[in-house]
């Protein structure tokens, strides 16, 4: 009898809670299992991609790294843009040494000619919003310390140009970004200039359809659902944190220019022409333009890169990077 109601109270604590397949699950017991986004991959010297990379603690408390990506032969004193890459998962899955976001930030330095310091951050539910945004702020200060050439980073200290650096990211990773970009613009981070943002399949949301969105009922519930998981305290899907477009400082984002890439077939397509049109209009003054790959899915070119719309996005942020 007593092991029948230990064996209850067992099945009881693993009762599913949330259940996000086939991404992640959580238990009554607080346990969170993730079923995606958990391999991972160790830094490398790439011989395709002629790109060096390692790890680097940028944060004690908490304790957070960031994977390094630094192109090959380089002139001992040849400076290079710097790009902080924020890597995607609805705030609850994936890290920067996940396979497909190594293989991204390879490629991507090695086509642009640039550094790329890719973030870690905690990840909902464990640690909720904003606890990703406070990480990715503080790895911006943490770069801007090298601002007089004495950082922690030889790397960054030796070939970083911080009079341009970039924000980028795909999905979550895109909301992180532009979140970033608009604390920049209204606290004015010394040492760094951040010139662009690159958004990739931005994931933003709002209460209400917009464009050709979809108006299922279901659909728009799910979606709500997993943002009020990763961020239990927000006001909502019209929270300028998902819907940049309901931002009344949106016009204080703090770079010059942003590239925003859309996928036809993705349910957030309608999002990002939305964040580019709010943009052009709210009187922020800066450039903003838009590339659309046609027939594909969200993300599409993490798990192709060799895709001809994923090789034509490479080349367009290269573009969008070097013509500062």
């Amino acid at each position: 009898m007593e092991e029948s109601l230990s064996t209850n109270k067992a099945d009881e604590q693993e009762e599913i809670v949330n259940n996000f397949f086939p991404f992640l699950r959580t238990y009554k017991n607080g346990r969170v299992e993730r079923l995606m986004g958990i391999d991972i991959v160790p830094p490398s010297d790439d011989p395709e991609a002629h790109v060096r990379s390692k790890d680097v603690v940028f944060s004690q408390q908490p304790n957070l790294s960031s994977r390094l990506y630094l192109p090959k032969n380089l002139e001992p004193s040849q400076k290079l843009p710097l790009l902080l890459h924020y890597h995607g998962g609805g705030f609850v899955i994936e890290t920067p040494y996940s396979p497909n976001y190594h293989k991204f930030c390879n490629i991507l330095a090695a086509e642009a000619n640039i550094i790329i310091v890719s973030v870690d951050y905690r990840r909902a539910p464990e640690h909720p919003l904003p606890a990703a945004y406070d990480d990715s702020w503080a790895a911006l200060k943490w770069v801007a310390s090298h601002s007089t050439g004495d950082g922690p980073e030889e790397w960054i200290n030796n070939h970083a140009d911080l009079s341009k650096v970039f924000l980028a990211g795909d999905s979550a990773g895109a909301n992180i970004a532009h979140n970033v970009g608009m604390r920049s613009g209204l606290e004015k981070l010394g040492g760094v200039e951040i010139v662009g943002m690159v958004l990739i399949h931005p994931y933003f949301w709002g209460k209400e359809a917009v464009g050709g969105e979809s108006k299922e009922e279901g659909v728009r519930l799910m979606i709500n659902k997993i943002w009020y998981f990763a961020c239990p305290e927000t006001s909502g899907c019209d929270d300028p944190l998902i819907n940049p477009g309901a931002d009344p400082k949106l016009e204080s984002l703090g770079c010059k220019k942003v590239i925003v890439f859309v996928a036809e077939k993705d349910i957030l397509r309608d999002r990002g022409w939305f964040y580019y049109e709010s943009l052009k209009q709210c009187g922020w003054g800066g450039a903003v333009e838009i590339v659309e790959a046609k027939e594909e899915n969200h993300v599409f070119h993490l798990s192709n890169p060799e895709n001809e719309n994923a090789k034509i996005m490479f080349q367009n942020i290269a573009s969008f990077i070097s013509q500062h």
